[in-house]
């Protein structure tokens, strides 16, 4: 939709794009988090379906014939498969069983987990990320793209945010993923401008430009990744949305 609008409204339409969309994912964001008490939102929102948990019988269903039978070596202590209860090939897996079983239990529990109730600490917290994007592109309005002041706005309110919710205890296992996720995605601000292009730029072009003349065959990724990064740096949504 940015890429769109950029050809079809230029520049103010490419903007005004942008700002609705943010708009739009932080009023139901919020709408999520206040109205309908979702908790810490995570990405994806809704757990991935798991084909091969679902492909298996019923745990209800304990009929003999249903039991996977094995065989443990006695001194290699490595588990096989009888060949009488091979599955079909559409359901078959190349897993221990126990391995399967522990797969099974996880994607359970992640699918009957409810959300962790929010106090008002960890509701100001989920607060700030939901409202980081829109405080970032207003502050993009009033100082300007090479200001340093979004810059340090927007990783403020993320830190902000990270801090208020690491003490928090009881999460499931997905909410304890999602910190991590925006943990690790702190690392953006290394590639977001104004950063990128005082600091970041010439230290990873140099990075690429090393690897592509010294390692044998790297320059077939690292060339056309060099060629790309200017574009990438102008798209709003690739590194802030």
């Amino acid at each position: 939709m940015e890429m769109g609008a950029a050809k079809v409204w230029g520049e103010v339409g490419r903007w005004l794009v942008i700002a609705l969309v943010q708009l739009a994912k932080a009023v139901l964001r919020m709408l999520l988090l206040l109205w309908f008490k979702a908790g810490l939102q995570t990405s994806p929102p809704i757990v991935p379906l798991d084909r091969e948990t679902q492909a298996q019988p019923p745990d209800g269903d304990h009929s003999p014939g249903n039991h996977e039978q094995s065989y443990v070596g006695k001194r290699s202590n490595r588990v096989v498969r009888t060949l009488q209860n091979t599955p079909s090939l559409h359901s078959r897996h190349w897993g221990a069983p126990q391995q399967r079983e522990g797969r099974q239990q996880q994607h359970h529990e992640e699918l009957s987990a409810t959300p962790t109730p929010l106090g008002l600490q960890e509701t100001i917290a989920e607060f700030l990320y939901i409202a980081r994007p829109l405080l970032h592109l207003l502050s993009l309005g009033l100082w300007g793209q090479r200001s340093w002041k979004p810059w340090l706005l927007a990783g403020v309110v993320d830190v902000t945010s990270l801090s208020l919710l690491s003490d928090r205890k009881g999460l499931t296992r997905r909410e304890r993923r999602e910190l991590r996720r925006r943990t690790i995605l702190l690392l953006y601000y290394l590639l977001r401008s104004p950063f990128y292009d005082r600091f970041s730029e010439a230290r990873i072009l140099f990075l690429l430009q090393l690897l592509a003349d010294h390692v044998p065959g790297v320059g077939l990724v690292t060339r056309p990744l060099m060629d790309y990064l200017p574009t990438w740096q102008k798209i709003y949504f690739y590194s802030w949305g």
